[in-house]
């Protein structure tokens, strides 16, 4: 009887032996109600050190993700003055298609990273796959460090293939975090969970740039004395800001790796409820858990993925309204979000601000340049970036996601007509220049005040358990494709006419994207303070039909 007892209060995985036997009536509401009352304990848990520790493990890993992904604005410069196809000496740049391919490498590896891990977190658990897509996105960002040329390899070549196989880890990031931070909040705190975890996008930015700033500084007198030509030390420079980006996922892979399965996948997906209930009270009351292999698992009858079941829930108008409106709302954002985020530089540039003293050559017009875009690029995030995440934080279980998301997109839309339409009178002046980049910032500011914020966390609440991974891949890879139209019309367009002469129109063409969205947020629900279940549209009352025979596992 001891040890009955004691693989009872065991958590398992759903690898032990299981139960053949069927139950009588009053034993099938028994584990319909534990289901209820273990749902309940983790919609109704205060804040603990455990969610302080979700928070922090998954918010380490959207750092890595921005450092990695945002890094390459500055380092894109770099990489020009040695490996460009465009110009000379200090005038050396990137042809717009090796522009292009650096920076559209890591979101096209994202599509494929978010659909892939989103589709396996459902499948085989949350926990088996978080921290595969970590060691993807260290593997990756060494292999860029330390990328070399010959004659049969160029290595922007090189650096495209390793930026994509890092945005397939950076994909998988989305939908593994999102998920397991949402099942573990409780009713209360799940929107401030989940954006804080977000608002680590930020930070990391920021980190990018700073690390490029450094960096920048420490070489200074080293590039100095460089020949123009060469330029060794801009090698040194653009290895150390992308190398640097294993840091902080090495430090967090650990803790990925030991994170506990998420009570409502065991509960809905491997239909372990009773397990599941002595894994919630044991994240709660300790923090921690335990697997016992030997332990015997009582699965029960509920409803279970499969491509039909799939296909039978979202061809229901009030599901798929729910994944078209995540989905369109995130493609739609992503289209300004990248197209900004990853050619703030060429922005800066092309409004003239921050340009180097014209009677500055060679070297000393490498280097002032360098430090005039990581400045910028720091202003940017601090005046923008940063305060839109935290000011979300703040509201996102008050006034709840649609709400953001609309003001956002309306936002945005003004500030892109304000900025396009009025682009030539704006940077005709010093004070129009400033003008300019204080309504970037704004743009910046309500991105993250909004939708940049919303997308990622309605997708991880609006889905039923066994969905719901994949129903954020689905969302987050429609943005990745977002931001590959982006990067693919601004690389082909921003020179028409001249360099940088069709910025304006493009970000005409960004406010009519953002007029659509406001459209797309009118397709989802507001999730504020619902349990996961509710929100699900599936109906809760006798959600479990029975125990399992081993015919139904």
């Amino acid at each position: 009887m001891a040890e009955l007892t004691a693989m009872d209060k065991a958590s398992t995985s759903s690898t032990g032996p299981e139960l053949e036997k069927g139950a009588p009536p009053a034993a099938v509401y028994a584990l319909d109600e534990k289901r209820r009352a273990a749902l309940a304990e983790v919609d109704n848990a205060k804040f603990s050190w455990f969610h302080v520790k979700v928070s922090m493990v998954a918010g380490v890993g959207f750092f890595t993700d921005a450092y990695d992904i945002f890094a390459i604005n500055i380092a894109s410069t770099m990489l020009g003055y040695l490996y460009g196809g465009k110009g000379t000496g200090a005038s050396r740049i990137l042809t717009s298609n090796q522009s292009l391919g650096v920076k559209v490498a890591t979101p096209i590896g994202n599509i494929f990273g978010q659909f892939f891990f989103g589709w396996m977190a459902d499948l085989v658990g949350r926990k088996r796959m978080y921290g595969i897509e970590l060691m993807i996105i260290i593997i990756a960002t060494f292999g860029q460090a330390v990328a070399g040329q010959a004659k049969a390899i160029n290595i922007l070549g090189v650096i495209i293939v390793w930026r994509f196989i890092m945005g397939i880890g950076i994909g998988g990031d989305y939908p593994l975090s999102a998920v397991i931070s949402s099942e573990f909040a409780s009713r209360q705190s799940r929107g401030r969970l989940m954006t804080a975890v977000f608002a680590n996008q930020g930070w990391g930015q920021l980190a990018g740039c700073i690390v490029a700033y450094v960096v920048v500084a420490a070489e200074k007198h080293s590039l100095l004395r460089d020949n123009v030509e060469s330029m060794n030390s801009v090698d040194y420079m653009w290895r150390l800001l992308i190398g640097l980006g294993c840091v902080p996922g090495v430090i967090a892979l650990y803790f990925r790796l030991t994170i506990p399965e998420t009570p409502r996948f065991t509960m809905d997906v491997e239909r372990n409820v009773k397990q599941a209930a002595q894994d919630v009270e044991n994240f709660l009351t300790t923090g921690s858990y335990h697997v016992d292999p030997d332990a015997v698992v009582q699965r029960v009858q509920a409803p279970k993925a499969s491509r039909r079941d799939f296909f039978r829930h979202f061809s229901k108008w009030e599901n798929a309204r729910q994944l078209i409106g995540c989905a369109y709302s995130w493609f739609a954002l992503d289209i300004a979000f990248y197209g900004l985020g990853l050619n703030s530089s060429i922005i800066l540039n092309a409004i003239g601000f921050g340009t180097v003293t014209t009677t500055l050559t060679g070297t000393e017009l490498v280097y002032q340049n360098l430090r005039n875009i990581c400045i910028g690029n720091i202003i940017l995030s601090v005046a923008g970036l940063i305060p839109g995440y935290w000011v979300a934080f703040l509201f996102i279980d008050r006034w709840g996601r649609k709400p953001i998301q609309l003001m956002g997109f309306i936002m945005l839309t003004i500030l892109f007509v304000i900025m396009g339409f009025g682009y030539d009178a704006l940077t005709a002046t010093r004070a129009g220049k400033n003008a300019f980049v204080f309504l970037y910032c704004l743009a910046n500011f309500f991105e993250n005040f909004g939708p940049n914020t919303t997308t990622f966390i309605v997708p991880g609440e609006a889905f039923p358990t066994r969905y719901r991974s994949t129903a954020h891949g689905i969302s987050a890879a429609s943005g990745k494709l977002g931001a590959v139209i982006s990067q693919v019309g601004f690389a082909q367009m921003a020179n028409i006419g001249g360099t940088n002469k069709f910025v304006k129109h493009i970000l005409e063409i960004l406010a009519l994207f953002m007029l659509t969205g406001v459209f797309s947020t009118l397709l989802i629900t507001e999730t504020k303070l619902k349990s996961l279940e509710d929100i699900s549209n599936e109906d809760q009352d006798g959600f479990v039909k029975g125990v399992a025979t081993p015919g139904d596992a």
